[in-house]
């Protein structure tokens, strides 16, 4: 993490550090917009002193118009897990009243309806939600003024911050687990149908790492898509079985087949095919079957989106991409 020595262009986000403060609180603090404590002022201008920090004066212009509101984008589309979506928005919305931000959720799909929000004022930044890899709404996010983060990884994201799960990583993880305990013919049941025809970045990200993986296995890659029903994770089980009767390790990325998958190699007799499964942990949890799983950090990932926003609306933008690692964890049944 980079700290300036004094004389070396401080930054506010340095200022934050040195006071143990938010950069928000910092911002507070200097503008006077809202009451801070003595001690903290205190703290926040020995730290302005000692490192030399100077305001851009367009930052503090920019300051000056600042709304307090964040947008968050999250269109509800065909067959994305709401449950799912609804962890993501929890971290966004606790993060941004950590910082004293509102949160102005958007839902529908049209193309344009962050831009009308943007170019009225009506919030400082945004956080984009279920990207797709060539994504139509890139060159209008681009154009709008405010800090714009997508949740998600687009083929080509330009200069927009992004954050998510690695997925990729994710999908040649779960294959090498699956190996490392001696599982020769490794399927994946993945992303809805819709989801998949989308493109969206991530379902098309754990395929890509599954494939890479498993290309090296008997067989190679043996993968199929399901719709997000417990019917659809029975049928997905059932295709796979009669296409490798020899089938013994499944990567599970589909939280609402999850259920069926396990019940239909119940009913197939084939209990023996281990599992890993890539969700959000409450999923798992509730799994009556042991496993390994890859969670899916969702809520930790809204906050980082919202961190990054906040970096941006203070001039110190940091990396364009921040993937966070997959870990293998081991689910116990009534555990």
């Amino acid at each position: 993490m980079r700290t300036s020595a004094p004389g070396e262009g401080a930054t506010i986000g340095d200022v934050a550090r040195a006071a143990g403060v938010s950069v928000s609180t910092v911002s507070y603090a200097l503008s006077g917009k809202r009451p801070i404590s003595a001690a903290t002022r205190a703290r926040i201008q020995a730290a302005v002193e000692q490192l030399g920090y100077r305001p851009h004066a367009g930052a503090r212009a920019l300051a000056s118009r600042r709304t307090d509101v964040l947008a968050l984008v999250a269109p509800l589309r065909v067959d994305v897990n709401v449950s799912v979506i609804l962890q993501f928005v929890a971290g966004v919305v606790t993060r941004a009243r950590s910082h004293d931000l509102d949160v102005l959720l958007l839902t529908n799909e049209d193309p344009h309806s962050l831009d009308r929000v943007a170019s009225g004022s009506m919030v400082d930044g945004a956080v984009v939600m279920d990207v797709e890899r060539d994504d139509p709404r890139l060159p209008e996010l681009a154009a709008v003024r405010q800090p714009v983060v997508l949740i998600g990884l687009p083929d080509e994201p330009g200069r927009l911050g992004c954050v998510d799960l690695d997925f990729e990583a994710a999908g040649r993880e779960g294959v090498r687990h699956l190996a490392a305990a001696g599982r020769r013919r490794v399927g994946l049941v993945g992303s809805p149908p819709a989801v998949m025809a989308r493109r969206t970045s991530f379902a098309e990200r754990l395929l890509r790492g599954y494939t890479q993986e498993a290309a090296s296995q008997d067989g190679g890659p043996l993968s199929t898509s399901a719709t997000s029903t417990r019917a659809g994770g029975m049928a997905a089980v059932a295709e796979l079985l009669h296409r490798a009767p020899d089938l013994d390790g499944l990567l599970v990325h589909n939280e609402g087949a999850l259920g069926g998958v396990v019940e239909g190699l119940r009913q197939a007799g084939r209990e023996d095919v281990a599992l890993v499964v890539v969700s959000p942990a409450d999923v798992v949890q509730a799994l009556p079957v042991d496993c390994t799983w890859i969670e899916i950090p969702a809520a930790r990932i809204g906050e980082i989106a919202v961190d990054m926003v906040i970096e941006r609306l203070a001039g110190q933008p940091g990396p364009e991409v921040r993937l966070v690692a997959p870990e293998l964890r081991t689910h116990r049944a009534g555990a």
